[in-house]
């Protein structure tokens, strides 16, 4: 039963990330807008879909989990710290605050890796 929780949990926390990757590249330029309205380059876009599309997929199937959840922890927290930091709007506080319980979801998975419904322990 671990496994198949482990393997649930994986795939539920990649969806947010594979979801909103997709949205940034059928808004491409809704989203370069937004980007640089941070004073950050719009370009900062391509990096961002890559991050949100592969990691993902690697944490899905088990693959370099623990690079991927660090990347993914990473991300979270310079989008939070980045692009959340409104703490007078509870939208934007809610929202930051989201990004940091993310970024303790990879941690986890950063410190445990994935179980055995996965590639890196097929491999290994």
């Amino acid at each position: 039963m671990t496994n198949i929780i482990d393997l649930l949990a994986r795939i539920s926390i990649s969806l947010l990330f594979l979801i909103n990757g997709y949205f940034k590249i059928v808004n491409y330029d809704g989203t370069m807008e937004w980007i640089e309205s941070f004073g950050l380059p719009g370009s900062l876009i391509i990096p961002a879909i890559i991050l949100e599309i592969i990691a993902p997929m690697l944490l899905i199937v088990g693959y370099k989990t623990k690079l991927a959840a660090a990347a993914l922890g990473l991300f979270c927290l310079a989008t939070a710290i980045i692009f959340h930091n409104d703490f007078g709007n509870q939208t934007q506080l809610t929202a930051f605050l989201k990004n940091i319980a993310l970024m303790g979801g990879f941690l986890f998975l950063f410190m445990n890796g994935a179980k055995d419904f996965s590639l890196d322990k097929k491999l290994n």
